[in-house]
């Protein structure tokens, strides 16, 4: 049915893909979520190591408390193959793309040698007060004030149509051996976000931890929306409807 990208060095992958399948509640729909360690850029399964798999059906996943189901992997005799966690949410009639652009300055450094190689992570948060993972942005390098890549996101993806639902923002300096340092946070809303290039889209970013030790902590940077626009995907019905 899919696949989801590959992330790099971490026995914890937390991962952005996301898919939509349709759920008939009278019928049993079966799945299987299999894992593999990516060694090559084949596209070939049979080159790569396989992880664990696991088995379940849709309507196990939707009818879990909170629509969030948490299953040991198996696959492999006599040995722990760690768990998956799936987690599904009904999508809204919300059919509008946001398309935004962001900068930051002064983040703080973390690499010895050089600047910082920021990158930032987009969290929904879901009605039990967990997060969801729904954006990565494409790694700057070695720059503390970087300016990403304009990136266009379903409305429901980052919000499910509630515009008010926070969206936490984590900031990160990559390394190559995935562990990668924490900069920072900060939450904002869909609603918030809408309001474009203003003063209230510049957000600072802070490292509780380090707020926690230091006194004189200010914050670890801040991060600013340069643009911000949605347009409404009309379907083929919209059309004929609208004649």
């Amino acid at each position: 049915f899919g696949r989801t990208e590959v992330i790099d060095n971490t026995l914890n992958p937390d991962f952005v893909r996301k898919y939509i399948l349709d759920y008939f509640f009278e019928e049993k729909q079966n799945l299987r979520f299999d894992l593999y360690d990516v060694d090559s850029k084949s596209p070939d399964l049979s080159k790569h190591d396989f992880l664990g798999q696991m088995f379940c059906t849709l309507g196990e996943i939707v009818g879990s408390p909170a629509s969030r189901l948490e299953k040991p992997l198996g696959g492999i005799p006599g040995k722990k193959c760690g768990t998956i966690v799936l987690s599904a949410e009904e999508l809204s009639n919300c059919r509008d793309s946001a398309t935004m652009q962001f900068c930051a300055n002064k983040l703080d450094k973390k690499d010895f040698f050089g600047k910082s190689d920021p990158f930032m992570v987009f969290y929904r948060s879901n009605e039990d007060g967990t997060f969801t993972i729904c954006h990565k942005t494409e790694v700057v390098k070695n720059t503390l004030n970087p300016v990403w890549q304009p990136f266009t996101i379903p409305v429901r993806a980052l919000c499910n149509g509630d515009y008010d639902r926070t969206i936490k923002v984590e900031v990160y300096d990559w390394d190559r051996d995935g562990s990668h340092d924490f900069i920072g946070d900060f939450t904002t809303s869909y609603r918030e976000l809408a309001r474009g290039q203003s003063q209230f889209n510049v957000y600072e970013v802070i490292n509780t931890k380090k707020k926690m030790k230091k006194k004189k902590y200010v914050n670890s940077g801040t991060v600013t929306l340069l643009s911000f626009s949605v347009e409404s995907e009309f379907t083929f019905l919209d059309y004929i409807k609208g004649g």
